[in-house]
């Protein structure tokens, strides 16, 4: 019996490892050819899990793995002009950069409703629980966001879940669940009252914001001057005319907000615009632009970090590693091409990217990014962590084999110290290097390998 359960582990341990082995693999068959092409490190494509005419929320959902130290799914929300993303909170924390267009951010901020006005360029954190809606109140300019969305505090490992609050049928607010009885008890209305107003709104979770669409409560509170909001929302239910004695979501609006005096001023975090501050790096082959938690607290206490990147034509990011962090990246423009190397040195993917297209690198993974030779590559990143990344370069002036001890260098590659030091110092740009045109029979004839 015991020889039996030896075997038995055995076996359990050994497919296990192979397991293992294949999901850390994760190699794809090219369609149509009978080679394997590695795109395990490219994100899939997103799926819709909001749309209405007024706008659409898609989302790439990361897959899972071993390696991964922190899922992060990437959000895409487009929205109409003159449209509303109705009031709702995540069980997931979000990190909003406006892509293009102009948004009014409306939230929860310590018991008060606070807005913030978001343009091109601008980071802005949501956390996980707190209530939330969109506006785009531009009159013919459309609303694009891209967004983190970090589930490591949702209902349910990997994913994320929606909470409406005053909608109707569709979609569903989450008063609805406690049914009539409870809410006429609560809200102390008729039960009449409580079902006429929850079936109310059939639009969408995104409503256009003109009078020849949505005619909602939320519509019509949007429509207020920034300044009047909570103004008016405070005098509908104070005062006591003939038109306010009768019982709707007007009334409701500060219990649901948690809305005290909107006259006073909160200390809610700003927005950062990742456009206005100076390059980490710049030379005359791109630049890199990071934003961390000790440059915006929000970031700080979501954990994740945010980067730019603008390579131009032919130019490389150089080959570097991130000791901190995994990264998740979008191509905003342009393309180019993403080598990724597994930890055994052997090639993990090599492959085209472009615009709207996803990829990520796991921390500790050699990597490196090459602009087409054609046009430039513009690609924003988010990092699971705030903290300074200080990614560690392997290739260039400032790469780490220039802190390295030659001799010991030269041993580890079993050649000469002078042949190592010709070959580390041929690079004289840093970082974001140059594309180059040098063959084998350009370096005999330059004479930078004659050793």
């Amino acid at each position: 019996m015991g020889k039996r359960l030896w075997l038995l582990l055995v076996v359990l341990v050994l497919g296990y490892g192979a397991t293992m082995a294949i999901g850390f693999k994760g190699e794809k068959p090219k369609s149509g050819e009978g080679d394997v092409k590695q795109e395990w490190f490219l994100l899939p494509n997103s799926e819709s899990v909001i749309k209405t005419d007024a706008g659409e929320m898609r989302v790439v959902r990361s897959h899972g793995g071993r390696i991964f130290e922190k899922l992060l799914h990437i959000g895409f929300i487009k929205m109409e002009p003159r449209t509303l993303f109705l009031p709702l909170y995540l069980d997931s924390n979000l990190i909003l950069f406006i892509h293009a267009g102009q948004a009014t951010v409306g939230l929860i901020y310590k018991d008060h409703m606070v807005e913030r006005e978001l343009k091109n360029g601008d980071v802005y954190q949501i956390p996980a629980g707190s209530t939330f809606y969109i506006l785009n109140t531009e009159e013919s300019q459309r609303l694009h966001i891209i967004c983190s969305i970090d589930p490591s505090e949702s209902l349910n490992m990997g994913t994320f879940q929606p909470f409406f609050i005053g909608e109707g049928t569709y979609p569903t607010s989450v008063l609805a669940g406690f049914g009539s009885e409870t809410l006429s008890t609560a809200f102390n209305v008729s039960a009449s009252k409580v079902s006429g107003i929850l079936r109310k709104q059939q639009e969408g979770p995104i409503v256009y914001l003109t009078h020849s669409h949505g005619s909602s409560i939320w519509t019509k509170f949007l429509l207020l001057e920034q300044q009047d909001r909570l103004k008016h929302v405070k005098r509908m239910v104070q005062e006591r005319t003939e038109e306010e004695k009768e019982w709707s979501w007007w009334k409701l609006l500060p219990n649901i907000f948690g809305i005290q005096d909107g006259n006073k001023k909160h200390k809610a975090p700003k927005s950062y615009n990742i456009y206005k501050k100076s390059p980490d790096f710049k030379n005359n082959y791109g630049w890199r632009t990071e934003v961390d938690g000790s440059e915006y607290k929000p970031l700080k206490n979501a954990g994740i970090g945010i980067f730019l990147v603008n390579l131009t034509a032919g130019s490389m990011l150089a080959p570097h590693l991130n000791p901190r962090a995994t990264e998740y990246s979008i191509v905003l423009r342009g393309s180019g091409r993403v080598q990724v190397v597994y930890p055994n040195g052997t090639l993990a993917m090599d492959t085209y990217v472009k615009e709207g297209d996803m990829f990520w690198v796991p921390r500790y993974f050699p990597f490196c990014q090459i602009a087409s030779k054609s046009e430039p590559f513009k690609f924003l990143g988010f990092t699971t962590s705030s903290h300074k990344n200080r990614p560690q370069f392997l290739v260039g002036a400032n790469s780490l084999f220039h802190t390295l001890n030659n001799l010991e260098l030269a041993d580890a590659f079993g050649v000469s110290k002078k042949r190592i030091r010709r070959l580390i110092n041929a690079q004289h740009e840093s970082v974001i290097l140059p594309s180059s045109s040098l063959t084998d029979d350009d370096d005999k004839k330059n004479k930078v390998f004659a050793f």
